[in-house]
C-alpha cells in the first residue's frame, strides 16, 4: 500500500529559506502521518480498490520521494555483515523520483537513491554548487 503525504512550496520560498527549511517541511509532514491517518486511508481503499501508478498520478514538475524513516534498513543482518548500501530496485522508477534511507552511518545521516534521465543527470553533475554539498 503507497500513501503519500506532501510538503508544497514555490521555488522563491525554497530559495528564500534554503535546503534545511525544505527538509524541515517534508519532516513536518512525515511525523504528521500517523495512525489516525493510515487507518482512515485503509477504510476509503477497502470501499473502493485502486492501484497506484507512481510516474502517472504525481505532478512531474514536482519531486517525488520514496521511503519510509519507520524501518532501519540497515539493521537487517543475515549473517553477512552490516549491508554496504540499501537498494530499491527498478519497479516505480521515473525521472525524478528520490528514495529516502535512514543513513548507513546512523546519528542522522540519509542514503538516498536519485532517478534521473541521464541528460538530467549530466546538468546535475555539471553543477558546481551541487556537487560541492554532495561531496
Amino acid at each position: 500500500m503507497i500513501q503519500s503525504v506532501r510538503a508544497i512550496t514555490t521555488v522563491g520560498e525554497l530559495l528564500d529559506h534554503g535546503v534545511g527549511w525544505a527538509a524541515l517541511r517534508l519532516h513536518e509532514a512525515v511525523v504528521s502521518h500517523g495512525d489516525k491517518e493510515i487507518k482512515q486511508f485503509m477504510d476509503v481503499w477497502v470501499k473502493s480498490p485502486f492501484v497506484s501508478k507512481l510516474g502517472v498520478h504525481f505532478d512531474r514538475n514536482g519531486v517525488l520521494a520514496g521511503s519510509s524513516p519507520r524501518f532501519d534498513m540497515y539493521g537487517n543482518e543475515f549473517g553477512l555483515g552490516k549491508p554496504l548500501a540499501v537498494l530499491s530496485g527498478y519497479a516505480n522508477k521515473f525521472d525524478g523520483m528520490v528514495t529516502f534511507y535512514p543513513g548507513r552511518e546512523g546519528g542522522g545521516s540519509i542514503d538516498l537513491g536519485i532517478c534521473l534521465f541521464p541528460e538530467n543527470m549530466v546538468a546535475f553533475e555539471s553543477n558546481e554548487e551541487f556537487m560541492i554539498v554532495v561531496n
